[in-house]
């Protein structure tokens, strides 16, 4: 049995990933202040003997009694509308919580996982993205809080490992949807499913061409557990190469709600990057690992979950 101390554990993936590793027969240090993550994500798991939730932001340094063999970071808010609200705690969280988990890690000689993110590569230039590629962020925008945010604590990490020989691991999530997202979190499947339900407009951005490619959380977790049972360091994607127009997407959640949803254009936001698709030329290599969910599948999934 290991102890695993997972922040963010509360949030979307986290609260999959403390679910899945406590049924696992590991004992789970949940650590969350709640701001975006959800206590219903995690209640089923509040009673279990080998599950202890700790409300606490990272931004604080963290002083934890046990001993600690694995750290999991997903302390940030990920979606726009969230982490713009307040940037610099959004850039606080990525510096400063980084700095003392990786402290925590040091001190416990635990591995740690820091979950970044596709949006480190920025507007990019080249389809698909691999993890050589340095992007093009813009330093400046109103998304920069979380891009850069996120692109720092990749350095903060990597500097750890080589400093310190702290064991870690970089991943850089791609768009990822399934049960217990946030409704109201802004992404385009959110946004897409709560309106094809309450049959209101769904609305694109821009003229619906832009590209996603997205992974059922599942396959996620798989990917997630797998990086840290290896010995890789350095980042990698894990993602979904299967890539659509949110248009597609649109029209296929409209076709499984049933909906009688239209669709309706609006401008598209500010640094709103118009492709994302992994190359997981890496993972596949390195993990054996490769999503195995079809996307309808797992669209009709998270539609029953929102209902």
């Amino acid at each position: 049995m290991k102890t695993i101390l997972i922040t963010g554990g509360a949030g979307f993936i986290g609260s999959n990933l403390c679910e899945k590793l406590l049924n696992e027969n590991h004992k789970i240090i949940c650590v969350d202040n709640l701001i975006t993550g959800n206590i219903k994500n995690i209640q089923h798991l509040m009673n279990h003997n080998n599950f202890k939730l700790i409300n606490h932001d990272i931004i604080h340094p963290l002083e934890i009694n046990d001993e600690i063999d694995e750290i999991y970071n997903f302390a940030c808010p990920a979606s726009p509308p969230k982490y713009q609200k307040d940037p610099i705690n959004t850039l606080k969280v990525n510096f400063l919580g980084v700095l003392h988990l990786l402290d925590l890690a040091k001190l416990k000689n635990a591995k740690f996982l820091q979950s970044s993110t596709s949006e480190v590569y920025g507007e990019p230039e080249i389809s698909p993205q691999h993890e050589n590629y340095r992007g093009n962020v813009n330093t400046v925008g109103i998304r920069s809080c979380y891009d850069e945010g996120k692109r720092v604590a990749e350095t903060l990490v990597m500097d750890y490992h080589n400093q310190y020989n702290v064991d870690t691991r970089i991943v850089r999530i791609f768009n990822t949807y399934g049960p217990k997202m946030d409704k109201d979190d802004g992404r385009v499947v959110t946004n897409f499913i709560n309106q094809a339900l309450k049959n209101e407009n769904i609305t694109l951005y821009g003229n619906g061409e832009q590209t996603r490619s997205f992974c059922y959380i599942d396959d996620l977790i798989d990917g997630l557990i797998k990086l840290m049972d290896s010995n890789y360091v350095y980042p990698m994607n894990l993602g979904n190469s299967h890539e659509i127009t949110v248009k597609e997407l649109a029209n296929i959640i409209l076709k499984l709600t049933k909906s009688d949803s239209k669709i309706i254009y609006k401008d598209l936001p500010l640094d709103d990057p118009t492709n994302r698709r992994p190359d997981i030329s890496k993972a596949k290599n390195i993990l054996h690992w490769e999503p195995k969910c079809v996307l309808e599948k797992g669209i009709i999934k998270t539609i029953e979950f929102f209902k």
